[in-house]
């Protein structure tokens, strides 16, 4: 449900099935085209249900996909969703240098721009890619005319994390003097440790009562959940790729049968808005605290 002062967030990052690092190993940028798409079926499969609950969210937009289904971004835009950037290419902006970053971001925004009309203030990394090694990022960022990003994820894992970065949403002073707002992906903490909750495999995979329990605690600690799915997630029969491991296999394909219901029930029990809202009402109630980019 939305209400007039959210208290969680609801992110897509609107990306085909193929694109995921998980899948990196088998599948290169330049098979792309030539592969199965499924992105408008699972997308409206989603807005259906947003539709259905009552809710919106904000699209973090690949780039590459903008360019190829610019009716299905105008449609998301027509339903009432807020639009952010999820770089052109889904490359790893850790394995990417400045130059190569900023020309990644310009045109995915340029595609993005031409698609919906509207131009992102909103970056989210692909594969959460931005952390202790990438401060210039934010730099970037801010000099592209981004005011925030929703890319850290506070946790340690074999593709991503900053497992010492804040948990709550922060105003950065960057390594050039410029402020950025950053809003992190959710963790809850318990035995001295962070766990990632409220999205993507996380949501897929755990039972609904940890991902209820931990929201709640997420409120209890005065911190905003910050959801994120994948349209690709939603679909109940994917494209399959022969010759994969097991851990890759539940990356892809697992629970993808499940998760709608899982959504449904969420949305139902707690208040979730796009970003957009959310720091319309935190601007009435700020939350955060000042953090240098250099040292999240």
């Amino acid at each position: 449900m939305t209400g007039d002062d959210p208290r969680h967030l609801l992110t897509v990052d609107l990306e085909e099935w193929f694109v995921v690092e998980s899948l990196r190993d088998r599948v290169s940028f330049d098979d792309w085209p030539s592969l199965p798409s499924t992105i408008v079926s699972t997308t409206e499969l989603l807005l259906d249900l947003f539709a259905t609950q009552g809710v919106t969210a904000t699209f973090f937009i690949l780039g590459w996909c903008a360019e190829r289904f610019p009716a299905l971004m105008r449609e998301v835009v027509a339903a009432g969703h807020d639009i952010g950037c999820h770089s052109y290419a889904h490359r790893r902006v850790d394995q990417l240098t400045p130059e190569a970053f900023r020309e990644d971001t310009v045109r995915a925004v340029d595609a993005i721009g031409q698609a919906t009309g509207v131009r992102p203030v909103g970056y989210r990394a692909p594969t959460w890619s931005i952390n202790n090694r990438t401060p210039w990022a934010f730099d970037i960022l801010v000099e592209l005319g981004f005011e925030y990003d929703s890319s850290l994820f506070p946790i340690k894992h074999d593709l991503y994390g900053v497992p010492n970065g804040p948990r709550r949403p922060f105003r950065m002073t960057t390594e050039s003097g410029q402020r950025l707002e950053e809003i992190p992906a959710s963790t809850v903490r318990w035995g001295g440790n962070n766990h990632p909750v409220g999205g993507g495999g996380y949501l897929r995979h755990a039972p609904y009562w940890y991902s209820r329990w931990a929201v709640r605690k997420l409120e209890q600690e005065g911190l905003p959940a910050n959801v994120y799915l994948h349209p690709w997630e939603f679909d109940p029969n994917p494209p399959r790729l022969g010759g994969l491991s097991w851990l890759q296999r539940i990356r892809a394909y697992g629970s993808t049968d499940l998760l709608a219901n899982k959504l449904s029930r969420l949305v139902s029990e707690f208040s979730f808005a796009p970003i957009a809202v959310w720091r319309a009402a935190q601007r009435r109630q700020p939350i955060g605290f000042e953090r240098r980019s250099s040292a999240p």
